[in-house]
């Protein structure tokens, strides 16, 4: 595991990094905040996802939370700490950032959810591409009962679980379970606390196993075609598939396929 540039060298790093097999598991680590998004955090976390962008040899990201919980949302010592619209704005600017980079980077993201995932950490599990949880897992977007509503987090809310259901949890704020989550479609699997970590071991690797090029294809696809309406949707990923069959992994893929082989993944 690598400390990140940001942290002071007499301090606990604020995010671990750990590689292994084509995975890298960014691990966020204040866990006597329950992982509040500090602005050193997210500065860290978006180094870091910056880096994995460009780097190759990742093919899955792993997001996870040291101690007894994922992610309590925003750091409010430390924005009641520096009040002001100009500190505000650039805080929610850089969250904003971040949940862009999670959609964008090449590689998916998945998030191993534990404890809480609560306002901003919510989000957070909302943006990644997929997300499991233990069975006691309890999520809440619970801004509103402190006066200041989860306007942030609503976007990646929204766009991951249906209308009612996200403003049933913006709205009251109250904490919802695992199996709701997973109803709703907030996270894909909810599994009992001994399990989970062989269950995204299990996903990372079959995405791992699949071709780079594919996976980035794929992905850009998917946020690019689920803003368009159906007729342009269908467009775009015509025009899409079109250059993917033109790759050579496609052609390889679908050799292996016919001639009943693994394939040999090129990244073209």
């Amino acid at each position: 595991m690598s400390p990140p540039a940001h942290d002071d060298s007499a301090a606990p790093p604020l995010l671990l990094r750990n590689d292994r097999e084509g995975v890298a598991t960014l691990t966020l680590n204040r866990p006597q905040a329950r992982n509040a998004l500090s602005v050193g955090l997210m500065a860290a976390l978006q180094d870091e996802l910056d880096a994995i962008d460009g780097d190759r040899s990742v093919r899955v990201v792993v997001l996870a939370g040291a101690g007894p919980a994922f992610c309590a949302g925003h750091d409010l010592r430390e924005i009641r700490a520096n009040p002001g619209r100009e500190a505000y704005e650039a805080l929610f600017v850089q969250c904003s950032r971040l949940m862009l980079t999670i959609n964008r980077i090449r590689q998916p993201v998945i998030a191993r959810v534990h404890g809480i995932a609560t306002a901003a950490g919510c989000q957070l599990v909302a943006t990644c591409d997929l997300a499991y949880c233990t069975a006691d897992t309890r999520f809440a977007t619970p801004g509103v009962n402190i006066g200041l509503f989860c306007s942030t987090p609503m976007v990646a809310l929204t766009r991951a679980v249906g209308r009612k259901a996200a403003m049933e949890m913006l709205l009251l704020g109250e904490m919802i379970d695992a199996e709701e989550a997973m109803r709703i479609g907030l996270v894909n699997r909810a599994v009992p606390a001994d399990r989970l970590d062989d269950t995204v071991a299990v996903a990372a690797s079959r995405i791992a196993s699949k071709s780079p090029l594919t996976l980035a294809i794929g992905k850009e696809a998917f946020y690019q075609q689920i803003h368009m309406d159906v007729e342009a949707a269908y467009a775009h990923t015509a025009r899409v598939m079109t250059e993917n069959m033109m790759a050579r992994d496609a052609a390889e893929g679908i050799d292996a396929f016919l001639e009943k082989r693994q394939p040999t993944w090129c990244g073209q």
